[in-house]
């Protein structure tokens, strides 16, 4: 009989490790390949059916809601975007056939309640029989500066990057073309999949952020930063002097570098800055020889990923530097922000905003905070110092530099604020070198106001503008008026605090 029971024992055993096997292999093992397989709906549904909560802006806008879904009987709840493109570069978009992006996958967590702090806080709910833990995102951007930047791109592509020099917060970050998730989420599946296709073969990409999830040639705006690796490096000074000339040829070619529209050009520092000559910042980038101008910009966080809390931001480049001591053209002309120089627009922001704030370049965000249901606080973004590419003192006096550009510079045209704030820009109009349209440009300006006591910083970028034969399509002329338009509403107008 005791061998019978043990035998009975040790079979229901090798049955239990055997069961627990099993389950562990597809509850576990397998969970991420069952999840994908399009025809398992269950996680799907599971979590449309459970509360989601709101991503709500800086000013109390509701961006991102739940509401009980009327259409689709297997589902209780839909997503719903009342405003439209405004903000959906940021918020992205959660549906059922088309998975997640933006915030509403990276905070997915904290919005149905998933996160460990919310189960445990509303551990007595669930008990009780509630199911809602929904959480909620505040961000730090502003509805209102959103509008302002879409309605002073008006309709150009292009973008509009404005951030808290000091916080890094973002403000306002609008992208053109955008997209309207309403197009799509919570419609019938042909619906939503056929305006899917339609964003995804759009021009201009406008399931993409270009102001954060692209780069562009950044044209003059890059000689802030070649200036302060140059001051930096000891190379430049305010003193330091450059000869009048139109072009001048560098070491191994015989292809000269001229300034733009062939103009004579030359002088001091303030000056060569405050024109915008080309040829000074191609002879200090040779100066600085290959392997300190490279230092130099990784000191700004060029060819590093842009450290911002949403996902795939781009990293802007330098370009190739394998063998860059064989081609000196090249790295004379990336001296000035063209050839194989790329830069995200945020990135620009974030250089001016480093100037502005004495040499500290903050990291960028977008969540101010993340609430639980009962509105306690779980998580609250703390302001983080990124890069430090330049000292205090050099900070200063490119301060001083592109206050020059506006008061007397190629932003005089364009950056006269309102109520006599003082702003600092600089321009940049990047010559695409397009064979048969060799007009056509990228318009650039960086800036921050008030220049002594800075509160924004900008960036502003319009692509593939077309210079005419009445109308140079400048970074001053077609850029300029955008960021004065921003920053008269943020300082003065009906968006000043």
């Amino acid at each position: 009989m005791n061998r019978a029971i043990r035998q009975l024992t040790v079979g229901l055993m090798a049955c239990y490790v055997v069961l627990f096997a099993a389950l562990n292999y597809w509850q576990v093992g397998q969970k991420e390949e069952l999840d994908a397989k399009f025809d398992n709906t269950r996680a799907v549904l599971r979590e449309f059916n459970r509360p989601r909560g709101n991503i709500v802006t800086e000013d109390g806008v509701v961006v991102a809601q739940s509401l009980p879904n009327t259409t689709d009987e297997n589902l209780d709840f839909t997503r719903d975007y009342p405003t439209g493109d405004i903000m959906s570069n940021v918020t992205g978009y959660f549906t059922k056939d088309f998975g997640s992006t933006q915030l509403e996958r990276t905070h997915g967590d904290v919005l149905t309640g998933s996160t460990a702090a919310q189960q445990v806080r509303g551990l007595g709910d669930i008990l009780a029989g509630n199911v809602d833990n929904a959480g909620s995102v505040e961000l730090t951007m502003r509805y209102d500066a959103q509008l302002a930047a879409k309605f002073a791109l008006a309709g150009r592509e292009g973008s509009v990057t404005v951030i808290n020099p000091q916080t890094g917060a973002i403000i306002a970050m609008f992208s053109n073309p955008a997209y309207d998730p309403t197009t799509f989420v919570g419609q019938p599946f042909e619906t939503a999949q056929q305006a899917i296709t339609d964003l995804q073969n759009a021009d201009g990409n406008p399931l993409l952020a270009n102001a954060y999830q692209e780069r562009y040639m950044p044209g003059s705006t890059f000689k802030v930063i070649t200036t302060g690796i140059g001051l930096e490096a000891g190379v430049l000074s305010r003193e330091t002097s450059f000869p009048d000339e139109r072009e001048w040829t560098p070491p191994q070619t015989d292809d000269p570098i001229r300034n733009y529209n062939g103009s004579l050009c030359g002088g001091d520092m303030a000056t060569v800055f405050r024109r915008s000559c080309n040829i000074p910042f191609a002879r200090t980038a040779l100066e600085l020889g290959v392997e300190r101008m490279i230092d130099g910009t990784r000191a700004w966080g060029i060819d590093e990923q842009l450290p911002i809390d949403l996902p795939r931001a781009a990293t802007s480049t330098f370009g190739n530097v394998d063998d860059l001591d064989q081609q000196l053209p090249l790295l004379a002309i990336r001296g000035f922000g063209q050839s194989e120089d790329q830069m995200v627009p945020l990135h620009m922001a974030m250089v001016a905003g480093a100037v502005a704030n004495g040499g500290q370049m903050m990291k960028p965000y977008v969540v101010e905070a993340t609430y639980d249901k009962a509105g306690r606080v779980l998580d609250r973004t703390s302001p983080e110092v990124w890069k430090t590419p330049i000292s205090p003192q050099t900070a200063a006096l490119e301060r001083e530099f592109m206050i020059g550009v506006v008061e007397s510079g190629t932003a005089s045209c364009c950056l006269d604020l309102a109520g006599g704030i003082q702003a600092a820009a600089k321009t940049g109009t990047a010559e695409l070198g397009v064979a048969s349209n060799p007009d056509l440009s990228h318009a650039w300006i960086i800036a921050f106001a008030p220049a002594e006591n800075p509160q924004f910083a900008i960036s502003v970028v319009l692509i593939n503008v077309q210079s005419t034969q009445d109308v140079a399509a400048t970074g001053g002329r077609l850029a300029g008026p955008i960021a004065q338009d921003m920053l008269d509403y943020l300082l003065s107008g009906a968006g000043a605090r």
